[in-house]
């Protein structure tokens, strides 16, 4: 008992660690941000600023089927069931047995010919055992924080899978969309250079144009029908990538679009970084790891000090069935004892420098994690600022481009134009018009990177306050 008491003191000397400064540099606000930090921040279900009806359908079937998010909540399954394994030790085991005995006595070991009296004997036993290892300096304590960190953590990873889901639904829903934009105006510029090498086909019959002319207009029309079947395969295989994250076979997903003049442009706010660490999961995940890994430190390096256990029996043990519940047969036996680590090879000391090599680990992890949180928005700020200035500008390019175009064939009717100037306006309007497109998918998937590296949506007070309620 003297030493049981001494036991505190000691664990007093070794147990001294402190959970590690992550040391981060939180800056004030964001290099790219403009206007009012928290003037449209993002909602919870931030989709819907989008105004699509279908992208906001196919975003909450996500949510249900997607694989990686279920198989990340089975994930959630076991991290809880290893932190009740981890919580057993912290309560005394407990057993129950019975057993029924009967042996017959050798005849060689008896007293004579006919010596040796019954020979044959029944024993009945029912037992409870039970064992306590008192966790005095908290090693099966830790173990547990540990374990219910990762659980926590496992949560956190939920909630990452959910946001690249959602994101990578919004960027393929936009994909699909932008091909099928992309293959309209491919097709329609098939048409337009097909009327315009019907036009030269009329010079050359009356002969003011030459084959030479009519040549590069038909090579012109190839080129833009072999553009085709190249946006017909990309328009496939995003709709097939989009079935795959609802959970769907490619069969039973239709795709309707309609163009991606008719999304609408949300207008975001990325708030103040110090708000970034409590709405980005992964660096909420990181934070749980770091707590678990901390803890297992202390855990290890409390398994360095002396064990004591505490162990117990009590039952009825009796030759007769009758009797076996009476007083008489009735038995117990208490018992503590003291195990302190001398020598092991160094094993438990490995495992508590493993630990702390663990812990370090994950500290720069999450200071990673911190930063590019950071880097992420300010990077998504500037995609969203230089892609609508590149839209704009882009516009304007294919207004000229269309009007120069309509000029040269109107020209080209007249008789009164170079057909190397129609030419040159055709293929400036084809390649001005594809870009436009894709200019404006970069816009919609700059929004959605801004939404990702904000954490997803964020609670309002009111939504908040209705949480804690």
């Amino acid at each position: 008992m003297a030493v049981i008491a001494l036991l505190p003191a000691l664990a007093a000397c070794v147990l001294n660690g402190k959970r590690p400064d992550p040391a981060i540099d939180v800056p004030d606000s964001y290099r790219q941000a403009r206007g009012a930090p928290h003037a449209a921040l993002p909602a919870l279900d931030w989709w819907r600023e989008f105004r699509s009806p279908e992208l906001t359908v196919l975003m909450e079937e996500a949510q249900l089927a997607n694989f990686d998010i279920g198989a990340a909540v089975a994930r959630i399954l076991q991290a809880d069931a290893q932190a009740r394994i981890a919580g057993a030790p912290l309560l005394p085991l407990v057993t129950g047995s019975g057993s029924a005995t009967r042996s017959q006595a050798s005849i060689a070991t008896g007293t004579g010919a006919g010596g040796g009296g019954n020979r044959r004997r029944t024993l009945y036993n029912v037992a409870l055992d039970a064992s306590y290892e008192i966790d005095f300096w908290g090693k099966n304590r830790e173990t547990l924080v540990a374990a219910q960190q990762l659980a926590v953590a496992s949560r956190f990873d939920r909630d990452v899978v959910a946001l690249s889901t959602i994101a990578a639904v919004a960027n393929a829903y936009f994909q699909v969309i932008a091909a099928q934009d992309r293959l309209r105006i491919a097709r329609n510029n098939v048409n337009s250079a097909t009327r315009i090498l019907g036009l030269i086909q009329q010079r050359v019959d009356v002969g003011t144009a030459s084959g030479l002319d009519l040549a590069q207009q038909q090579s012109l029309v190839a080129t833009q029908r072999a553009a085709v079947p190249l946006l017909e395969q990309t328009l496939q295989q995003n709709r097939f990538t989009l079935a795959l994250l609802v959970g769907r076979p490619p069969e039973r997903v239709n795709v309707r679009g309609g163009g991606m003049a008719r999304i609408a442009i949300p207008r975001v706010t990325p708030g103040l970084p110090s708000e970034l660490l409590v709405q980005r999961p992964d660096i909420r995940e990181a934070e749980a790891q770091l707590e678990s890994a901390n803890a297992s430190v202390k855990a290890a390096r409390a398994a360095l000090l002396p064990s004591v256990t505490l162990t117990g029996a009590a039952g009825f043990q009796s030759a007769l069935l009758a009797t076996l519940f009476s007083p008489a047969a009735a038995y117990y036996t208490i018992a503590a004892g003291v195990t302190q680590p001398i020598f092991d090879g160094f094993r438990l000391k490995g495992q508590l420098e493993f630990q702390k090599g663990r812990l370090e680990e994950l500290l720069q992890l999450y200071r990673k994690a911190v930063i590019s949180a950071f880097t992420d928005v300010d990077n998504a700020l500037v995609a969203v600022q230089q892609s609508a200035e590149r839209e704009r500008l882009q516009r304007q390019v294919v207004v000229a481009s269309r009007r120069a175009f309509d000029f040269s064939e109107t020209r080209l009717r007249e008789g009164t134009i170079d057909l190397v100037t129609v030419l040159t306006t055709q293929q400036t309007l084809f390649q001005a018009e594809d870009l436009l497109a894709l200019a404006r998918l970069a816009r919609l998937q700059a929004i959605v990177s801004l939404y990702q590296a904000l954490g997803g949506g964020w609670p309002t007070a009111e939504e908040l306050n209705k949480a804690k309620q």
